[in-house]
């Protein structure tokens, strides 16, 4: 299946902010995409599929306003391609992988968004249907409620000068990225280097605790101070410690960043 005018997706988040940004991001990569925002609740979403065409692509949300997402797919039995989002971790939806399923993890990524557009595209209508029939919706529901609570790194080992310590993640209010060396900045001042990426460091910490701004950032909800409007749209983070340089977050992130610190 090939990106035309006639595509159709559709969208089935219980958030609407979380729904239009990523009506925006698909817009943004597919243009001539026809996308439709469904109402986030099982109800409201098997009531439009019995008296809609089933779309091409459906991004669906695994938790509803009135459920859980798999409900609906029993009812609705969509015949378009599923893609899940979900804010699980990877290792709570490795069934999906196992089901042919693709998944986005919030928060969404343009980059990760367009490569399951570009598996979408190299899909034709038989294998779609192929693999809604070996969709196991029991199995993927036990999946996500044998899900464990993650255990997130609470502290880290420094090498020193003359000796190695510890430092807490409470105690860190950002880390940056800076010429392939990660600085752990604590809320005193003090830069330690850590062994970590940040792209490490975004699986191992709490993510109700750490932002990742952009490619240079990941910064503590305890260190930002305010958000100021910037050019194009986007917009720049004060934190404290102070940075020296302008830390920038792009337009996308901007409703994610609010929603986080909302949260």
């Amino acid at each position: 299946m090939t990106s035309s005018p006639e595509i159709t997706a559709a969208i089935i988040e219980d958030e609407y902010p979380a729904a239009r940004l990523l009506h925006h991001m698909l817009q943004e990569l597919r243009p001539q995409w026809n996308i439709t925002i469904i109402p986030g609740s099982i109800q409201e979403s098997v009531t439009w599929f019995a008296s809609h065409k089933h779309p091409d692509i459906l991004f669906l949300d695994i938790q509803l306003t009135d459920g859980i997402s798999f409900m609906f797919i029993e009812q609705a039995n969509p015949e378009s391609m599923i893609v899940f989002t979900t804010a699980y971790d990877e290792y709570a939806v490795r069934a999906f992988t196992v089901n042919s399923i693709d998944y986005l993890l919030k928060p969404l990524h343009k980059e990760r968004l367009l490569d399951t557009i570009n598996k979408f595209e190299r899909l034709n209508t038989h294998h779609i249907k192929e693999m809604n029939n070996q969709l196991d919706i029991y199995a993927l529901i036990q999946s996500i409620e044998r899900k464990q609570e993650k255990n997130y790194r609470s502290r880290f080992l420094i090498n020193g000068k003359h000796h190695c310590y510890t430092i807490n993640v409470n105690d860190i209010a950002y880390f940056r990225s800076e010429e392939k060396i990660t600085f752990a900045i604590t809320k005193d001042g003090k830069e330690h280097i850590v062994d970590f990426p940040l792209s490490r460091l975004e699986e191992q910490l709490d993510e109700r605790l750490f932002f990742r701004a952009n490619r240079q950032f990941l910064v503590s909800a305890d260190c930002i101070k305010s958000i100021e409007p910037y050019f194009n749209n986007k917009a720049i983070i004060h934190i404290y410690p102070p940075q020296g340089e302008r830390i920038q977050i792009s337009r996308e992130k901007i409703t994610d960043l609010k929603s986080w610190l909302n949260s």
